[in-house]
This record gives structure tokens, sequence and C-alpha cells, in this order.
């Protein structure tokens, strides 16, 4: 792995310090704007006519160019009507450029190309790179929250977490989920090695004629990310930093020493009997205050600080982009920290005609002070009236108060005693070269790689902190995963325009190798020398003893041809084809799949009939059709394998007989599996009124998953051990419709005032429309539930993951009212009431219902910006509706942890005190039950994000050599308006998890202030 950053630093090297030549001319500088809102526009490209000399706009809309005498300025923006503007020596230039007469006209990046907006026929949404670094999020994927209509961000306030994207609902079961993430032409899980400030634009497929041409991994949505590559012209560099802080918003109040101790008294005297008398554990509840708030002590205000710097240009010949970027992020847990280094190189050269080469890397150095995974859990259940500390300096224990063992833990001695590191190594990118065979036809090649490594160091010391909190043993546990991708593809591309006729045919191929490893080592008395050397070995003499996990190694393969045809008459009638031929060595031997789509549009605005009318700048009606796999299943799941682990089996036998370790084929595998694929139509139809100053868009889709891939529980008496302890298989039909909406409004006031305002819509319905085993569910979500039972089910006729359990009709009141009940051998007062469904008489597990959706039917987003001057102010909000969360942490309990303050105060503490919220008894095995009690509705609004700048005035910049400085300050999830009584709402957890909130590292408020420099 050294050698990997030794090669790329040396590349990084020689290329920044290449020496680029510049003719000595005059210098003209200027800013192009919005002729319609008075906005800078950002990367308008501003070139010489007649040569290929020229630069790109700023941030700010601002140029600066080195031309000849008497030279004429080519301005050209996707979407706007190009301009040659004659240069004079009067001073500065400002340029208004005019909306295109027809918006379709501007270029969109889809699969293996761009395409004109008018020429596409499937569902694309575009985000530009400049409005995603504006927000404060650490991962660009984040930033995307709320402005795309159908795309649903969860995100986890963890530092150096990815956030989970559900692109027009969640259409598999097995695995992550996740959309397929390309990067100038390299295939990814993630994008967290990129600085959302090296992103030029990103494209969102959303249909499946825009995906099927990725077809193996196209599944769940696919996302282009186009980085930043140099244009002609002077060197430019741009400065943008800031700073800032991360506070908690909407912590929840839990009850205070007092009250904690008055409801650990009552919960005693509920579970004592006749025979079986227990004393309060607590003789005089207010002698012990407020006591400790244990949120208050742990979490914090936590800096967080982002710089990045990065230069670009070049000549006719040569471009180049690099930028260095360095993130400082504390967690809003003490200790908790993360920082990461990201390096971005691209060149383009041009050394004969017709030839184009080029490259573009990205690095990421990452190390991380991690925190213990149960953080939440103990803040959320430990006894306040347990001190941090006595006043002797040693921890307060709560063996001491004799709280039990539920809340036998000192959440400050945790923090100070857990002791483990992550580091992260990423080199990611890929080389090309484009050669013009002919002048309407082009051959590509492009090979790409992500070569990762990561390495988690734990260490535990010997101490002594509390009762429940102690090591006698000092041990040492190292993980290392390394990955070795590898994307090989070839493209031929001929277009031609042919009087009204224009054709744009695709042909390729391409292959790809995924490689992982795992290897984890494990020592114990180990002494503490220095932190790094316990991360890069162990101590000499420690007894050392290596752990190979059972699927430490994973390979895969896959081949494709593909093809895309792309027809257009008279920019009105519109046909689009593609065919892919995947194989995928995961599904040996059923490898290869055929996933083809079509799509067809037609410009109504273009037609003759409507030259005429004044209602429609632009209409355009589209429909598609295509299928996509999904390739994100076990290695060769129909093989069936031998278990060999000694500490499991041994075998007996030979004279004399001797113990051998032995072996067990304790699996069950299918005879066969086939591909996973979903079909999916689309229709839409997008288009402006008004002089463009309104523009709408709308799409209905049905998205139909085939033979989705997932688990089929079978009986443990079986002695099977396969994946989640089912029968791994295609197994169920999952259905996925809805529509979309989008609008966009944006008027010029006057010459300095404008301002544009885009709400998006999103409504999504999750069905599993069939399963293979009729009415068998599948069950999980048993995060935090104290009885073992499970709190999700995925049946036929429901959406994924539904919520499931018992309905809860009231609370008992009294003993005669429960010996008059269905619960009354189970139940005592102050016990749920649960609904007898399918009136037997008794309370079972056929009486649980449906409880709720944790899929979101409704996401929304606002996206407003205004300018008055130079000063400019943007404000996004976004939410989700219709859906629904459950609150594991209120039953998480085992005997005396802590309550909220909400339960306290609504608590049933004896016949007629509460019909709504149970006695403290709710961790017992019936009450702690999944049932509606514990779900909520995940319904929010937030404003997501909300910025203030002002940019100095040209004239005093130019006095420094500077073309353009910004100031700003900002604020992210500031406001949060929701109903439910935890953290956050947002909550993930994967597929049949998700909305579970137990133990989950919540979202925060980000306030920072920032600057933005070019020179």
């Amino acid at each position: 792995m050294k050698r990997i950053f030794t090669i790329s630093g040396f590349i990084l090297l020689c290329f920044f310090f290449v020496n680029t030549a510049f003719a000595q001319n005059s210098t003209v500088k200027g800013k192009v704007t919005d002729a319609a809102t008075g906005e800078g526009l950002v990367g308008v490209s501003v070139s010489i006519q007649g040569t290929d000399n020229g630069t790109q706009t700023d941030a700010n809309g601002a140029f600066t160019l080195s031309v000849p005498p008497k030279a004429t300025l080519l301005v050209s923006y996707i979407g706007y009507t190009s301009q040659h503007v004659a240069v004079s020596n009067a001073g500065p230039i400002s340029i208004k450029l005019e909306a295109s007469a027809n918006e379709l006209q501007q270029v969109v990046v889809i699969g293996y190309g761009t395409q004109r907006k008018v020429d596409n026929t499937g569902s694309v949404a575009t985000v530009k790179g400049a409005d995603l670094a504006k927000q404060a999020s650490t991962n660009a994927v984040s930033a995307l929250e709320g402005k795309v209509a159908g795309v649903e961000i969860i995100n986890n306030g963890q530092p150096g977490s990815s956030p989970t994207i559900n692109i027009r609902g969640v259409g598999t079961i097995y695995g992550s989920g996740q959309s397929l993430y390309v990067v100038d032409g390299v295939w990814y899980d993630d994008i967290s090695f990129l600085n959302s400030n090296d992103i030029e634009s990103i494209s969102i497929l959303k249909d499946a004629s825009s995906t099927a041409i990725y077809g193996i991994r196209a599944a769940n949505g696919v996302i282009l990310v186009t980085t930043k590559r140099g244009k002609t012209g002077k060197p430019t560099v741009n400065l943008n930093s800031y700073f800032g802080w991360q506070a908690v918003t909407n912590q929840v109040k839990m009850a205070n020493a007092t009250e904690y101790a008055t409801a650990i008294n009552e919960l005693t005297a509920l579970n004592n009997t006749p025979s079986d008398y227990n004393p309060p554990v607590f003789a005089n509840p207010s002698s012990y205050g407020t006591g400790t708030n244990w949120y208050n002590q742990i979490l914090r205000n936590a800096p967080v600080t982002n710089n990045e710097i990065s230069l670009a240009g070049g000549t006719d010949k040569y471009t180049y982009d690099y930028s260095f970027g360095y993130l400082d992020q504390d967690g809003i847990v003490k200790d908790n920290n993360y920082q990461r280094y990201t390096f971005h190189v691209a060149n383009d050269f041009k050394p004969v005609k017709n030839l184009k080469l080029g490259f573009s890397a990205n690095i990421l150095s990452s190390n991380s002070r991690d925190v213990n995974g149960q953080i939440f859990h103990q803040l959320y259940t430990a006894a306040p009236v347990v001190p941090v500390y006595y006043n002797n300096g040693k921890y307060g224990d709560p063996a001491d108060y004799n709280v039990g063992g539920g809340a036998n833990y000192n959440p400050q001695a945790t923090i100070d005693f857990y002791n483990q590191h992550s580091k992260n190594k990423r080199f990611t990118g890929s080389v090309y070269g484009e050669y013009n065979i002919l002048p309407d036809l082009k051959f590509r090649t492009s090979f790409g790689g992500d070569l990762a490594q990561a390495e988690v160091r734990n260490y535990t010391p010997v101490y002594f902190a509390t009762g429940g909190q102690q090591s006698t043993t000092s041990s040492l546990n190292l993980s290392h995963t390394e990955t070795r991708n590898w994307i090989w593809e070839n493209t031929l591309t001929y277009d031609k325009t042919i009087g009204k006729n224009k054709i744009t045919a695709l042909l390729g191929y391409g292959s790809q190798r995924n490689e992982g490893t795992y290897m984890n080592a494990f020592a114990d008395s180990v002494a503490y020398a220095k932190s790094g050397n316990l991360h890069t070995s162990f101590p000499a003499g420690t007894n050392v003893t290596y752990t190979q996990p059972t699927a430490n190694q994973i390979l895969t393969t896959e081949v494709s041809q593909f093809g895309r045809i792309n027809y257009s008459y008279d920019d009105r009638y519109l046909l689009n084809a593609s065919i892919r031929h995947d194989g995928a060595s995961e599904f040996y031997p059923n490898v290869y799949a055929w996933l083809p789509a079509v799509g067809a549009g037609w410009v109504i605005t273009n037609e003759s009939f409507m030259k005429g009318q004044h209602i429609f700048d632009n209409l355009k009606l589209r429909a598609s059709y295509g299928m996509v796999g999904n390739a994100i299943v076990p290695i060769s799941p129909t093989t069936l394998t031998v278990t060999n682990d000694p500490t499991l089996y041994t075998a007996i036998f030979g004279n004399p007989q001797t113990t051998n370790a032995g072996a067990s084929i304790n699996t069950v595998v299918p005879p066969t599996i086939t591909w996973e694929k979903s079909e999916a139509t689309d229709f839409g139809i997008e288009g402006s009124i008004l002089n463009h100053k309104l523009s709408f868009e709308a799409d209905y889709y049905n998205r139909l998953t085939k033979n989705a891939i997932f688990n089929i529980p079978i009986p443990g008496s079986t002695g099977e051990n396969g994946p989640n302890g089912g029968i791994l298989g295609n197994q169920a039909d999952i259905r996925n419709r809805g529509f979309e909406f989008t609008v966009t409004w944006k008027q010029q006031i006057s010459n300095d005032i404008s301002y544009s305002i885009s709400p998006n819509l999103g409504i999504n319905n999750n069905e599993v429309t069939k399963v293979l085993s009729g009415n068998n569910p599948i069950y999980s979500g048993g995060a935090g539930i104290a009885n073992g039972a499970l709190a999700t089910r995925t049946v036929q006729g429901q959406p994924i993951g539904e919520f499931y359990g018992y309905k809860v009709l009231g609370i008992f009141q009294t003993a005669e009212q429960v010996a008059k009940s269905p619960q009354a051998a189970t139940a005592k007062p102050g016990d749920f009431i649960y609904q007898d469904t399918n009136g037997d008489g008794q309370i079972s597990s056929t009486d649980r219902v449906n409880l709720g959706n944790p899929n979101a039917k409704y996401g929304y987003g606002v996206n407003m910006f205004l300018k008055v001057k130079n000063f400019d102010f943007t404000v996004d909000l976004q939410g989700r509706a219709d859906v629904s969360v459950f609150n594991s942490n209120l039953g998480y309990r085992f005997g005396n942890e802590n309550i909220t303050q909400d339960f306290y105060d609504n608590r049933w503490h004896g016949a007629g005190t509460s019909n709504t919220y149970p006695s403290m008894n709710i961790g017992s095995t019936l009450n702690s039950a999944p049932n509606s009690f514990y779900v909520s509705s995940g319904s929010y609004f937030r404003v997501r994000n909300a910025q203030f700048g002002y940019t100095l005035p040209s004239e005093l910049t130019r006095r420094w050599s500077i073309q353009s400085i910004r100031f700003f300050a900002n604020a992210q999830n500031a406001i949060n308006i929701f109903g439910y009584k935890g953290f956050s709402p947002e909550i993930g957890g994967g597929v049949l998890n998700e909305g579970i909130d137990s133990n989950v590292y919540p979202l925060y408020a980000t306030y920072n202030f920032g600057v933005n420099v070019t020179f």
C-alpha cells in the first residue's frame, strides 16, 4: 500500500510543477451573469474566437483571460444562448447571458457520454457541484438531501460515516441496497473519498432506460459523478475554508435523580410478591436532587474545520486541476474525532491531432478515534443517582447504589477506557485515451481502479473503574481489510447528423475484477508502550492468536457487452434503445443475463401546430421501459460448503481411539439461483412557461423487482447455519411505484434583485407482491428489544420491513380488570392491554398486526435563492411524511435503567393515573414485546441548510490582484420540527431493520463561517 501512495505522490508532484507557457498579451477581466436573475454563472466557457485558448468563470461568474489585440470572445454555457463579445480597453466586461429559447438544448451527463436534454427520454436529475459545496456536509451525498424528487438520503451522525441513499424506494432485500456510483467512469459503492469541492456535477439516473446501460449493478439507481478538470487559460487558484461547531439538537430529556429513584422504587414494588418482598432501593429519593445529567456530561459542542485549495488551468495542448483538502471533525461525543486528507489530480493532453489522453486520481487518508458502540444506550439508561466521580477522584460506581445489572456502568469510564483507532487509505482513479478515427467516429478506452486499505486497532488495558467496568487482562485486537478492484471499458461512438436526422450509436465491452481480503489478529497480556506501536504490530513476546473468519476473501469477476442507439428526428421525435449482456461470477453456473431498455419522446412545442401558441415555451412527453440487475449476492450461493471448526466439532475413531478435529455440513443451499432483475416503466412530462420563468417536470414510475434474493427461514432443528438462518434463493417480487414533481420559478425583479424557488415532491408506495413461500414471512428487527422478539416482518401484500406486533388498547388499571381479560395469566395492573385480534380469548403471536411502515411515502424539498446586490441568501428545506419509526430505547431494559422525563411524567403509577403509558415494569417480557406503543410518526420538517453570503466589490478586490472574495455564514439542520420523542426521526438500519431507533448516533446542527477566495 505504501508503494501506491509513493507512486501517486510522485505523479502529483511531477504534474504539479509542469511549466506552462502563456502568451504575453493584454489581460481582460469580466463577469458573466444570468440575464434573468442577475446571478453569477459558474463554469461558463470564455474563449478567444478562432482558437482553443480560453478559461472558465469562477463561483461568482468572474473570469480573467490573456488576449491578443482586437480579440473577440466566444462566451457559451449550457442552456444559454452563446455570445460574441469584442474586447476593448474600457475596463471590465459585463456579460449577461440569456436562457436559450429552448431550455431543452442544455446538455446532461448520461451513461458513457453526454446528451442534449431534448434528446433524453429518461428521468435524469442534475445537481451542480457548486450547490453541493455550499453545504457543511462532509460527504457529498448528504448534500443531495431534499434537492431531487424521489431521492431519499438517510444520514448518520457519526463522523466519517456514509449516508444511505434510496432512489425511488427500496427494491431489494439482500445486501445494502445501495446505489451504484460512477466517478469518471469507474464503479464504486460510495464516494466518501471525494471532497465536495472536487465535484463538477452529479447526475442521478432514476429510470430503467437511463440505468440499463449499467445493467449488472443498476437495480438501485445510478449516480454519475463528474470531477473537476482543468480548462485552458491562466492558472486559477481557489481557496475554500470554513470553521464552526456541531451542536446536539432536540436532546432527549431524561428523568433526574429524584425522579429516577422514585420510579425505581415503584418498579421494585411492582415486582414484589407476598413471599418475596424487596424493600425500596432508595430510602429517600428527594435526597439525590437532580443528580448527574449524563448527556450533558458526555456530549459536547464539537468543533469542525474544512480547508481546500485548488489550482487549475492549461493550454490548448494540456490542462490540469489539482486540489488538496483537509477536514478535522470532532464528534459530539467527547474524544470522538475524524480527520481526512484528500488529494485530487486531473490532467488532459492533446499530443497530436484527433488524440486525447488523460487521467484523474483521488487519494484519501483518514484517521479516527472511535467511540464505543454502546455509548448512546448507556447515556439513555445510566442511573442519574450515580456521580461521575467521587470526592476522592474515583469513578462513581453504580454497584454502590444497588441499581442492578441493567445500568451497571459509568459512561465517563466507558469513553475513558475505550481505545480504538481506525485508519483508512484509498487510491482511486482512471486513465483514458480517445481517438477520433473519423470526424463522426470515436474510440475510447479507459482503465480504472480502487485500491483501499483499512485498519482498526482496539486496545483494552488492565484497569478498574467500577464493579462492572474492569479488566484484569489487557488485550489487543487488530483487523486489516484490503480492497483491490479494477474495471476496463472500451467504447466506439458514432455521432452523425444528416439533415433533420441525428443518430448516436454506442458499442462497448467491459470487464471487472473485485477482490477483498480480511484478516484479524488477537493478543492478550499486551503491555501498553505507545499508540503507534500498537497500531502497526504486536509487541515482541506477546501471545498472538490469529483468527481468520469463514468469509475472509472475496473475489468476483464480471464481463459485459453493451450497445445503445439514440435517434432524433427534427428535435421532435426521439427514440432510445439499449441492450447489455452481463456475465457475473456470483451467479455461477447461471452466469449471463440480457438487460434491454427502450425510451421514446415527443417535443410537442417543436411541432408546426404549436408555433402560434404563447403558453408553453417548451413541452415534452417521454416514456421508457427497461430491465436492470442486482449482483450483490453471496459468492457461489448454490455451492455446498463444509464447516471445519475444532471448537465445535470433534471426531473419535481409531484403535486406540483418538480425538480428531471434526467437520460438518451445516448449510442448506438452493439447487440454483437466477438473476435478480428489476423491470421499470416511466412516463414523464417536462416544460416551461411564462418566458422560461416557470419550469416543471413530472413523472410516474412503476418498478417491479422480480426474483428478489433473500433467505426463507427454516427450523434450527435441521442444523442449518446458512446466511441469517435460512435458505437463500429467488423468493419474491417487490414493487415500487409513485409520482415525482419538480417546479422551478426564477425571476429578476431589478438589476440588483433576483430570486428563485424550486419545490419538489416524491410519492412512493412499496409492496411485496409475491413470495415463493406464500404467506411465510421474513422476521427481523430485533435491535434493542429486551424479550428477544423481532419487530419487523416482510410478507406478501405489505411493504418491506413493516413494523409488526401487538396493538395496545390501553393500560390495565386494577387487578379485577386483569382477571377478566385474555391476559389474566400474565398481566398485572400497569401493563399493556393487547388487542385480541383473532377473538380466541387469549393473547398470542397470532394476534399481532401491522403497526407502521418505515418506508416513507412522501419526501419533499424546497430550495430557495435570493440575491440583493452583493448579498446572497440560500435556504434549503426538506422533510418526509407518512412514515413510522420504532423507538426500542423505551423497552430496552433489563433492570433499573433510567427513563425519559416524558415517560416519568406520563407513566402509570396507580389506578387512573394513565391509560396510555405503562408502569415502570415496561422492560418485562410481556410489555417489551413489539407493540404500537413503541411506534411513532417519523414525519419531520427541517431547515436543511441556510446560508448568508457577501461578495466584496470587484473594484476593491482587483486592487489586491484577487478575482473575488466571498464571506459566508451557514447553519445546517438548525431547525427540526417533528413529533417523535427521540433525537431525530431520520433513522437508518438497513433494508429489514429500517427505522428502529436503538443506540443510534444522533444527527446534529452545524454552524460555521467561511470564505471563498479566487486568485
